[in-house]
């Protein structure tokens, strides 16, 4: 009873007068629920093609560890000192595919700091914040990339002079048609568009329109989705 009574008073009340329990509690909560909100949404709408599932189960110990090792030191400026010098000669191999994984380690370090710090309101807000950006600019990204996804890239190399007659016979037959590239070797023109066909014969369409107005004309379609 001696031993324990002298814990009790040494670490215990130590820990008390330092850190109020609640205070301590709800930090730990808030920031293992928000760090949960994180990997779901990383998993649900990150972009990176490795196993999201299993990179952000990282996020919950790397913000409870960042909360512990912030309360430790933020009352003591030997301890801080002691941490630099210590994290100085520890290096960290973890290999990063994507900058996206990178910004979300900062967010979850950075929910761990808040919690850390005695900040939670500051923690919820700030995540909300930095959630709802991210979900708009997942969802603007969405919508543009949608238009061109499944298009191809249509060359095309005629000795007609007009851009608007090469392209008004693509335009009049497939659905979507951007110009990318234009090259005026001398004589005639070297044109790239981005399309979408629906099938085949439409295809064969714009090669025949095409080779009516230019029997010399010559054809190439290739398939771009990573620059669509």
């Amino acid at each position: 009873m001696d031993l324990l009574q002298e814990l009790q008073e040494k670490y215990i009340q130590e820990f008390a007068n330092n850190v109020p329990f609640g205070e301590f509690l709800l930090n730990i909560l808030i920031t293992a629920a928000l760090a949960s909100l994180l990997r779901l949404f990383y998993v649900r709408f990150g972009q990176t093609l490795s196993n999201r599932r299993k990179f952000a189960a990282n996020f919950l110990p790397l913000a409870l560890g960042t909360l512990l090792i912030i309360m430790i030191v933020k009352s003591s400026i030997a301890l801080s000192l002691g941490l630099v010098g210590a994290l100085s000669i520890v290096r960290f191999r973890a290999a990063i595919k994507d900058p996206e994984e990178l910004t979300y380690l900062f967010i979850a370090i950075g929910i761990g700091l808040a919690g850390g710090a005695n900040q939670p309101v500051l923690a919820v807000v700030t995540f909300s914040i930095i959630v709802a950006l991210l979900f708009i600019s997942l969802k603007i990204a969405g919508k543009s990339s949608a238009k061109r996804e499944g298009a191809y890239f249509i060359h095309i190399r005629t000795e007609l002079d007009s851009v608007q007659t090469v392209s008004k016979i693509l335009t009049d037959t497939l659905p979507y048609v951007d110009l990318k590239r234009m090259h005026i070797p001398g004589k005639g023109l070297e044109l790239s568009f981005l399309c979408k066909f629906d099938s085949l014969e439409q295809l064969e369409k714009v090669k025949t329109e095409l080779q009516l107005l230019s029997p010399g004309s010559a054809i190439s379609v290739v398939e771009q989705p990573d620059l669509a």
